[in-house]
């Protein structure tokens, strides 16, 4: 038969087990963290790399009523950046409003992204009400170049975070469902 432990031990080891219930998961982290394991949740759209911010770098973007777009915004949100490869028409107007959907359907967090579309303007841009959703501008210095799609009537799109930083891009041809996916990750 085994002797019962004395009151103050048990009480010792309640207590031990519960710090251990407690530090365990932090200790995992730790040790997660020091061996390089990122989790496995894979966006749809590509990584930006070299890591850029656009504020930082001061790439200037002149919106049509001639203003400066600033990446940095008052309120903490992002911005979709959507640019148009040559002659933007059909297609690329369907992926735009596709992406103005996606917006939408971030419901009461739809007004933490903003849609930024430069390039030039589908030839019906205002009778599809595409600006209504969508800031028109140009890329006054011709720094985000590298991304714009060259084949005509595409487009492709960047994420931007609040600060300035590219976080992912979709090049032409990109599936507007996993954008959507993306975004209702990121803005919540």
């Amino acid at each position: 038969m085994t002797k019962p432990l004395p009151p103050q031990r048990a009480s010792r080891l309640k207590l031990v087990l519960i710090m251990a219930v407690f530090a365990a998961p932090v200790l995992a982290a730790a040790l997660l963290t020091a061996i390089g394991w990122q989790p496995g949740g894979k966006g749809h759209g590509l990584p930006v790399e070299p890591q850029r911010n656009f504020a930082a770098e001061q790439v200037r973007v002149t919106l049509a009523d001639g203003s400066t777009y600033a990446w940095r915004d008052a309120q903490p949100r992002m911005t979709l950046v959507a640019l148009a490869g040559p002659d933007c028409a059909a297609r690329c107007l369907d992926a735009l409003t596709k992406m103005a959907a996606a917006r939408i359907t971030l419901n009461q967090n739809a007004p933490r992204l903003r849609l930024l579309y430069l390039g030039a303007p589908p030839a019906d841009a205002e009778r599809s009400g595409m600006t209504r959703y969508w800031q028109l501008g140009r890329d006054a210095d011709g720094r985000l170049a590298a991304w714009r799609p060259a084949a005509p009537d595409s487009v492709s799109a960047l994420l931007v975070e609040s600060d300035g930083t590219a976080l992912a891009r979709y090049p032409a041809g990109f599936d507007p469902t996993g954008l959507r996916q993306d975004l209702q990750k990121v803005i919540r």
